[in-house]
């Protein structure tokens, strides 16, 4: 399969809590890739956490470490690349996203929140109604999410090791067209 991808990176888009991360490192490991998660480079660069850094830069600063941060990844390769739910919402993000695979982690809203209902780490989840954010954020990025190159969804019961391996599976798929550019 790494030949295959001849290199190219995989990146992971979706929701908080579909498990990105998870199944990013499972995928890495399956590849012989290395793993990146977004979100804990800038932690590691800035010395914050991320609610620390939505408290203090509010979501636009964050939003633009998080740019800086994925144009520094897409230069390099072999890489499986865990992004933050919104890195979407720039369109900047977008080119860098088509150096690689794009690959979207979608999950029912009722399996995300039953993940995450105990989880104070997600700013944007510090709501009144956490399930009804849940739902308009990801009404508001299904259409940014879609423009990826697979679209796995996640189905009640499935393990991070199921998604991983669906998306293996998956990929032949995609490279075809992928390759040809």
């Amino acid at each position: 399969m790494s030949s295959l991808l001849q290199g190219v990176n995989l990146y992971l888009i979706g929701m908080m809590g579909v498990g990105k991360t998870t199944v990013g490192r499972l995928l890495a490991k399956e590849l012989g890739y290395g793993f990146v998660d977004t979100d804990d480079v800038i932690a590691q660069a800035t010395g914050k956490s991320i609610n620390q850094l939505f408290a203090q830069e509010g979501e636009p600063g964050f939003r633009q470490l998080e740019s800086d941060v994925l144009s520094q990844i897409c230069a390099l390769t072999k890489l499986t690349i865990a992004t933050g739910g919104g890195i979407v919402l720039r369109r900047e993000n977008w080119g860098y996203l088509h150096h690689g695979l794009i690959v979207w982690l979608d999950a029912p809203v009722e399996i995300i929140y039953n993940r995450l209902v105990d989880d104070i780490t997600r700013p944007l989840l510090q709501d009144a109604d956490p399930k009804g954010k849940l739902r308009s954020l990801l009404e508001q990025r299904t259409p940014l999410y879609s423009q990826a190159d697979l679209h796995i969804t996640e189905r009640e019961g499935d393990t991070p090791e199921d998604v991983a391996k669906r998306i293996i599976e998956a990929i032949p798929s995609v490279l075809k067209t992928q390759v040809s550019h």
